[in-house]
C-alpha cells in the first residue's frame, strides 16, 4: 500500500461542496456529519469543514500564470488527466487556469489545469508523461 495524504479545507457551504465533489470531479463520499464531510480523492483522504467566509489567498507567478499559493489537487495518468479535463468542461465549472502543458520541453514537463471548489479552495490537476518527472529538476 502507497502512503496516502489528509488534508483539511474550509468550505463555506457543504451541500455545494458535496455536489462539486461528487458531481463534478466524480470522486466517492465517506464519513460526513452536519460541518464536514470527507473524500476519497483520488485515494487520498481530504476532509471539508465548514467555516466563515475568509480573503482569497495570495498567488505566486509560475511558467507565466498567477498560481493560487494555497492549492492542493491530485497527479493524475496522462489520460485520467484528459478525461477529468473534459468531465470539467461538460459541466461547464469556469477554469481558474486553463488546462495547457507547463514547463513544455523541460524536466517536470506536466499538463495541469486550476479550478476552485465552490468556497473558492484552488485546485490543480496535473499529470506527467513519465511519472519519474514527478521530481525531475
Amino acid at each position: 500500500m502507497r502512503p496516502r495524504f489528509h488534508l483539511a479545507f474550509p468550505v463555506l457551504d457543504i451541500a455545494s461542496t458535496r455536489r462539486f465533489y461528487v458531481e463534478v470531479l466524480g470522486v466517492k463520499e465517506g464519513r460526513s456529519a452536519d460541518r464536514w464531510i470527507d473524500f476519497d480523492f483520488f485515494g487520498h483522504q481530504i476532509s471539508a469543514h465548514l467555516v466563515e467566509a475568509s480573503d482569497a489567498p495570495p498567488t505566486n507567478p509560475v511558467d507565466g500564470e498567477n498560481v493560487p499559493v494555497r492549492h492542493f489537487g491530485a497527479i493524475l495518468e496522462w489520460q485520467a488527466w484528459h478525461d477529468l479535463r473534459d468531465r470539467i468542461i461538460a459541466s461547464e465549472t469556469a477554469f481558474l487556469i486553463e488546462p495547457q502543458i507547463r514547463f513544455s520541453g523541460e524536466p517536470g514537463e506536466q499538463a495541469t489545469l486550476f479550478i476552485e471548489d465552490p468556497s473558492g479552495n484552488a485546485l490543480e490537476f496535473k499529470a506527467f508523461r513519465e511519472d519519474a518527472s514527478v521530481f525531475a529538476q
